[in-house]
């Protein structure tokens, strides 16, 4: 009896080594289906030895404030540029030319979206368990294109079917992120 489920215990993997290296043969089952190549498993739709330029990208030319705002891509998401950042670039430390229109202080009286409040706390404090409301941007916050974005007409290289769910329609338009920021933290 023993002997039995021995062989038993010894031939199962055997069959399994056997079944996978027909899959990998020429006339294998597996292999019978159409392959795919390297060009169309790519974004680029060439081969990578190919030097491809990227089709021409249009960005928004309309200068701050004569341009359409984008809904949010998803509830608190970062908004994108939707104006022209053409001489505003590049933001350091020392110049960041944002903050003369997105600034709280000035934002509401020339028509732009207010930084968020979140951008004004000292996130490194929380360790330490406070939350440190300061009167000016968070120095680590300076980047202002590491998050926002402007966007440009350019068609999907995928289909996207990501179908955001705003648990407050609010959202679309506006961060409620100062509201609900320490969400599940605590």
């Amino acid at each position: 009896m023993l002997k039995k489920k021995w062989k038993l215990l010894m031939a199962i993997p055997a069959m399994g080594i056997s079944i996978s290296l027909i899959g990998c043969q020429p006339g294998g089952t597996a292999a019978k289906g159409k392959a795919i190549s390297s060009e169309e498993l790519s974004y680029r739709k060439a081969p990578l030895t190919v030097n491809t330029a990227p089709p021409p990208v249009e960005f928004p030319k309309a200068p701050p404030g004569q341009s359409k705002r984008f809904q949010r891509a998803y509830e608190n998401a970062p908004p994108m540029i939707p104006h022209s950042v053409e001489g505003l670039l590049p933001i350091t430390q020392k110049n960041n030319a944002c903050l003369g229109c997105h600034d709280p202080k000035v934002a509401k009286s020339v028509g732009a979206t207010p930084v968020s409040p979140t951008h004004f706390i000292d996130f490194f404090q929380l360790i330490k368990g406070k939350v440190v409301k300061l009167n000016k941007l968070d120095p680590a916050r300076w980047n202002c294109v590491q998050c926002h974005a402007p966007q440009a007409n350019a068609k999907p290289l995928v289909q996207n079917t990501f179908r955001p769910d705003y648990r407050n329609p609010e959202t679309k338009k506006k961060t409620i992120l100062n509201k609900n920021v320490f969400e599940g933290v605590y």
